[in-house]
């Protein structure tokens, strides 16, 4: 039983692989067409004919970074005539009288800004972005998180994109504000890189389904309205309004090019909830759309890379389990109870798994930057890191398939100050945590048992597991000392 469990968690965790390294090829072949260079209209320069665009900004409780992004957005160079600017503000502590202030300030240079409050937050973001819809004026709509900071020159290079009308979404390539702030902070760039400049844009190129990203992209209003509309049945609204409008025969693009940077949170909490949000929502959206994906006419391909999009995170619990069951597998071999030779023979085929993240990685780390050799010197803290959130994702998988439902919890910016003393600071300890040091001390047990055993093959893979928990482990231990005593 140990063996079969052990081998259908390796095939599962093959399966994500494969497909990664899949996806790593057809980026390679079709590397040409990344960056949307294909997209040769220009915008109008008569301001009459240009169209309409409203830029929303839906924000909650987010005081340290309130000034910088609304300044952002007023500052977007576009006709005045044909821009306007909701602020959805659902904040509950001074992040109101901060926003209130700004938009006062650049209602009175001219800008066409509005201060939109609801008396609740039903449907958390994406309530507040169906309110924003009902109330504005654009026949595009622009959307940027409160960590990011567009360039002024963020629509005039997006909106030439929607030259076809098919076309309901373009989606930029994130950028960060403070990757060199922390290791945490450069593993998530690093992370993030891989999911924009290789996932995104091989499924873009290939003409497979892709989503928009919550952030840094611009729909046509038509096809929102047309897909449904914003809908809070899911924490990632983002994702499931993606895959209804794709169903419903809208077209999206990428564009690489287009960077817009982002601060990356510096608190490992910060960062777990925002991974168990990702995480639960698109498991919450793969149950509600995987069967309209197969009823849909849409090419088999389509279909099987938009299973594998949607089911991603289910990697999590399976990277649980084999962390769980390798070290006693390799003890009971040793004790001549294993499952033989031949078996372990196909088990270390499935090294061909982790070439896909490899690869999808340098991939992406060479097409955006010269010194990519360097920056790969980093790839096994960006696996260690990934891996080590696999209790908490795991955790947030469950919930959804159990259809718990849980609160949109907003990711805490901090700016320029230490994040240990702002008031958005996680400074409790949670069960999850408490999980994380079992396992990092339950695998530290196994690479002991192993080595012990002359188990020598098995040592480097039993590391990995090692260092994924060991690492966060390390980093709750240490946010906690700031947290509590650190002035």
């Amino acid at each position: 039983m140990v063996a079969i469990l052990y081998g259908l968690a390796m095939a599962v965790l093959v399966l994500y692989g494969v497909n990664l390294l899949y996806l790593s090829l057809v980026f390679v072949r079709h590397e040409r067409t990344k960056s949307g260079r294909a997209c040769a209209a220009t915008l109008p320069r008569n301001g009459a004919v240009m169209p309409m665009v409203t830029v929303q900004v839906p924000l909650y409780n987010e005081a340290l970074v309130a000034r910088r992004i609304v300044d952002a957005v007023a500052g977007l160079a576009y006709p005045s005539d044909h821009l306007e600017i909701q602020i959805l503000d659902d904040s509950t502590d001074d992040s109101r009288t901060i926003i209130a202030q700004r938009v006062g300030h650049w209602r009175t240079l001219g800008v066409d800004i509005t201060h939109v409050r609801r008396p609740g937050r039903e449907g958390y973001k994406a309530g507040a972005l169906a309110n924003g819809l009902a109330l504005c004026r654009g026949a595009f709509i622009a959307m940027f998180d409160a960590d990011f900071v567009p360039d002024p020159d963020f629509l005039r290079r997006m909106m030439p994109a929607f030259d076809d009308p098919e076309v309901g979404m373009v989606q930029a390539r994130w950028g960060h504000l403070n990757a060199d702030a922390s290791r945490l902070t450069r593993l998530q760039a690093f992370a993030l890189d891989g999911h924009f400049a290789l996932e995104q844009a091989a499924r873009y190129a290939g003409g497979y389904f892709m989503s928009f990203n919550g952030t840094a992209g611009i729909w046509r209003r038509a096809c929102i309205e047309d897909a449904g509309g914003w809908q809070s049945t899911t924490l990632t609204e983002d994702l499931d309004l993606s895959y209804r409008a794709q169903l419903k025969g809208w077209r999206f693009r990428f564009l690489a090019d287009s960077e817009t940077p982002a601060e990356l949170p510096q608190d490992i909490n910060a960062w777990r909830a925002q991974q168990f949000r990702w995480t639960k929502g698109t498991t919450e959206t793969a149950l509600k759309l995987l069967g309209r994906l197969w009823l849909a006419s849409q090419p088999l391909a389509v279909k099987i890379q938009g299973t594998l999009h949607l089911t991603a995170h289910v990697v999590f619990p399976f990277l649980v389990l084999v962390t769980l069951l390798h070290a006693p597998l390799l003890v009971m071999e040793h004790a001549g109870y294993g499952p033989g030779p031949y078996y372990f023979a196909v088990m270390g085929c499935c090294l061909v798994g982790l070439l896909g993240f490899f690869l999808a990685q340098l991939f992406a780390q060479r097409s955006l930057y010269p010194d990519w050799g360097r920056r790969m010197l980093f790839f096994p803290m960006v696996m260690a890191g990934t891996m080590g959130m696999a209790l908490s994702n795991t955790r947030a998988i469950w919930q959804a398939v159990r259809q718990h439902r849980t609160p949109f919890e907003r990711t805490p910016k901090h700016t320029d100050r230490p994040w240990w003393q702002s008031r958005y600071a996680q400074r409790s300890v949670t069960p999850v945590m408490f999980g994380e040091a079992v396992l990092a001390l339950y695998s530290i047990t196994g690479l002991v048992a192993l080595t012990l055993l002359g188990a020598w093959a098995a040592l480097p893979f039993q590391a990995v597991f090692v260092l994924a928990f060991t690492f966060v482990t390390s980093w709750n231990v240490q946010q906690y000392r700031r947290t509590r005593f650190t002035s």
